[in-house]
């Protein structure tokens, strides 16, 4: 969250007795003594329900918990009485460390690391949005202006509701099976993929074209790829303007496991306009930063890395820094209390995984030399040139 500076992390174990508590957990992200640090500000309890996906709008929560979506509003206000604060805080991760910190410790209940601050969340509407015979919500997102959200399951519909009535207002079969990833364009594009290794481009419940990353790529006829993750962003410099960002991982295990890669199409006419690959390591999660300069992989074997969107190429890489499945990324915002939070550093990715670790992972700003400054030294470089081949041959000039 912008405004507040604050990350929201959920999970748990679901209704199974895993020990591993069910909740939303809302840390506090503060600058102390140069660094970036987090503390657990509030813990909302979702008793035996999971939440598996999460999209913020605003100060509203849309929660993917099994097979429904529940809908959560949070509110910061100053505190009335003189509480106790419990506090729990997790070191800064450096761009190279391998292993976490240790976890923040989470109580249900805890209360605020910030004198004077609390905050409170309330339960809003619910809705099933998944009807399959294992029905389960995996993913969620809302459009542009926060009035609708659209969820996709294992049952392979496209499902749209109203904010925060949760009224439904579109509904359509997308794939033939399961919904792997959804993104809304601001223009009310709506791209799917799905477990059926395709890609779809939907105006409402209309087809307008399916994704062929392999066109102008590599192709492989005995390795079948699907499409795992799909995100749109904007071009840097150019607002207008929107890029689409997919990862296609192969669609078995193999024991020699082929490339995955990226691609980067246009966003309006959804043609292919570069892809590379990003490993051998199955890419689990997707995230665009704000201002559509960065993007944020997580792999199946813990991995996280940042590449520069326009190019495709790899800055920063740290092999299973997790150790188990990142389950999602997430860029620290570039607007509200981001900038200030971020410091010296370019951006900072969050990444969560199942081994309960919210990790800190910061790329260091690139030095840049100034235009004016490499003419000034080229022409320096040709005057000295110049000079040299005139003392060694008189008549040179």
């Amino acid at each position: 969250d912008p405004s507040a500076g604050l990350l929201i992390a959920a999970g748990g174990g679901g209704a199974a007795k895993t020990g591993i508590k069910n909740g939303v957990h809302f840390l506090q992200l503060e600058q102390i003594n140069g660094r970036l640090s987090a503390s657990l500000l509030h813990s909302h309890d979702t008793e035996t329900r999971a939440t598996m996906n999460l999209a913020l709008a605003g100060n509203i929560l849309a929660a993917g918990q099994d097979a429904h979506c529940q809908l959560l509003r949070f509110q910061t206000h100053q505190q009335k009485g003189k509480n106790k604060t419990e506090k729990a805080g997790c070191k800064e991760q450096g761009p190279r460390q391998r292993k976490g910190a240790a976890p923040v410790e989470k109580k249900s209940g805890a209360e605020t690391h910030q004198e004077g601050v609390e905050l409170s969340v309330e339960n809003l509407q619910a809705v099933q949005t998944d009807f399959s015979p294992d029905p389960l919500q995996k993913v969620v997102c809302f459009n542009h202006d926060n009035t609708l959200l659209a969820t996709g399951g294992t049952d392979g519909y496209v499902r749209v509701w109203k904010v925060p009535s949760l009224e439904k207002v579109l509904e359509f079969r997308a794939h033939e099976g399961e919904i792997e990833d959804l993104a809304l364009g601001p223009d009310g594009k709506l791209v799917t993929v799905g477990w059926d290794l395709k890609a779809s481009v939907w105006q409402k419940d209309q087809l307008v074209t399916q994704l062929h990353w392999q066109e102008n790529g590599p192709t492989f006829s005995n390795t079948p790829y699907r499409y795992q993750a799909c995100r749109f962003g904007q071009v840097p410099d150019q607002p207008a303007r929107l890029r689409l960002f997919t990862v296609q991982i192969p669609h078995k295990r193999l024991r020699q496991p082929p490339p995955c890669y990226l691609t980067a199409w246009d966003g309006s006419t959804f043609l292919p306009l570069r892809t590379k690959s990003c490993g051998h390591e199955v890419i689990s999660c997707l995230s665009v930063s704000e201002s559509g300069t960065f993007l944020g992989l997580g792999t199946v074997t813990g991995s996280v890395a940042i590449y520069i969107a326009f190019s495709l190429q790899r800055l920063y890489y740290v092999r299973e820094a997790h150790g188990i499945v990142v389950t999602d990324v997430a860029f620290l915002p570039e607007k509200g209390r981001g900038p200030e939070l971020l410091g010296f550093h370019e951006t900072a990715l969050f990444s969560v995984a199942v081994d309960s670790r919210c990790q800190l992972h910061l790329l260091p700003s690139r030095r840049s030399v100034p235009v004016w400054l490499l003419l000034l030294l080229c022409v320096g470089l040709i005057v000295t040139t110049i000079l040299l081949l005139q003392s060694v041959f008189p008549g040179f000039l």
